[in-house]
């Protein structure tokens, strides 16, 4: 059996589609034991998410594979006094509680931080929010699309050339959140190795939010002026730009020692004279020509295919990168050289991949992945362990108060 860095911790999921669950993920990869509270009927509408319009179509339930991952189901229902009762029991063993539940749900279940340390005086408690703790929207609710990537600025800062916004795609504020989150709870465990005692941590997606684009908002926090795009669509800055090859690939150049790089990508052109013209020597001087500078280089980058310009890049220390679409980004051999792709065994299927935590230390490998669990897959086992018997145990069952059986694949 593997063990990881958290091997021996229990963490308790409470949680419902990404950010606060994707985080118990993270702990799960490194060995712990998550196990993931969902309710009887249908489970966590997370299981559901690829059935909604806009959603990419699969087969497999690609989301819940993804990031429920190593986990144990197990289905109550928290309306009920037993149900409720049989979590805080569960609660008494664990190490970690994570819930994304909002205030009012806390209050109303009795499984706010104030509740729950009177049960285990050495949980640590991690909340995430859409919006925060207090102020008037601290209950409103939040997905990443509305909190993170909407208000947080980033939505209108990614924006088309004709002002359009860029839409959210499923996940994108939830992940990184989910780190943040994972960061806190590591930070309360420390906290819980040299007192003794637990703590609340958390974070929110309006926070991370505003952390992914801390640049910009520190910018206008401090009254910068901000360069815009020319009326033609010209970045205001050609060495931080896209550009298309040849064979129609798009790429991008960021050069940010422009008095060292800028000669250097003349030479790569052929074009040494460009790097000395008046119009262009200077970073004013480029300012000012914009335009005229991201016309010659895109007439330069469209004379070679996209292949040729990877190998001069890598030649004279070019700082670029393409702009993939998902079916090359998913075969893109660096991605499981940086271990960002990992595999597992898929009952019924065979061999899937799956994307890693983007986490990783020497005190020990991670775990091969498991597959997502089966509403209520674990159950029985775990109320088990909590001491019930099996009488206990089927008339929980038969009264809806639990779920034993697989009722919505996974």
């Amino acid at each position: 059996m593997q063990r990881g860095i958290l091997s021996g911790l229990r963490v308790i999921d409470c949680g419902t589609y990404v950010a606060g669950p994707a985080s118990t993920t993270i702990m799960s990869d490194f060995g712990a034991e998550v196990i993931k509270v969902e309710r009887p009927q249908g489970g966590d509408l997370y299981r559901f998410m690829a059935d909604q319009p806009g959603f990419a179509k699969a087969e497999l339930n690609w989301p819940w594979i993804l990031t429920s991952r190593n986990k144990k189901s197990v289905a109550l229902d928290l309306h009920t006094p037993r149900g409720r009762d049989v979590l805080i029991r569960l609660v008494k063993t664990a190490d970690v509680f994570v819930t994304n539940y909002q205030h009012a749900l806390l209050d109303k279940f009795q499984l706010t931080w104030e509740h729950l340390r009177q049960e285990n005086e050495r949980l640590i408690y991690a909340h995430l929010t859409g919006y925060g703790d207090t102020g008037e929207d601290a209950d409103a609710p939040a997905y990443d699309a509305l909190a993170y990537w909407a208000r947080s600025g980033l939505m209108m800062s990614v924006v088309g050339m004709d002002g359009t916004p860029g839409g959210p795609r499923p996940g994108m504020g939830d992940h990184p959140t989910a780190v943040s989150l994972f960061g806190a709870i590591m930070l309360g465990l420390y906290h819980r190795e040299r007192t003794g005692r637990g703590v609340k941590v958390g974070t929110s997606l309006l926070a991370s939010g505003a952390w992914a684009n801390a640049c910009d908002l520190q910018a206008k926090l401090c009254n910068a002026v901000f360069p815009q795009r020319g009326a033609d669509g010209t970045p205001p800055n050609p060495l931080t730009a896209a550009y298309t090859s040849r064979d129609g690939r798009i790429f991008m150049i960021v050069l940010l020692d422009p008095d060292k790089e800028f000669p250097q990508l003349c030479r790569v052109l052929g074009q040494e004279e460009l790097a000395t013209n008046p119009l262009f020597a200077t970073k004013e001087a480029r300012v000012t020509n914009a335009a005229a500078l991201f016309a010659i280089l895109q007439s330069q980058f469209e004379t070679r295919e996209l292949a040729e310009w990877r190998a001069l890049f890598k030649q004279a220390d070019i700082k670029w990168a393409p702009l993939p679409k998902l079916d090359e980004v998913v075969e893109d051999p660096q991605m499981r050289a940086a271990g960002a792709f990992v595999d597992l065994d898929y009952p019924g299927y065979g061999r899937l991949t799956t994307v890693n935590s983007p986490i990783f230390t020497t005190a020990g490998e991670k775990r091969t992945p498991t597959p997502a669990p089966q509403l209520g897959a674990h159950t029985e086992e775990v109320l088990r362990e909590l001491g019930y018997d099996e009488e206990s145990i089927a008339a929980l069952v038969r009264d809806g108060i639990a779920a034993t059986t697989p009722s919505v694949d996974c």
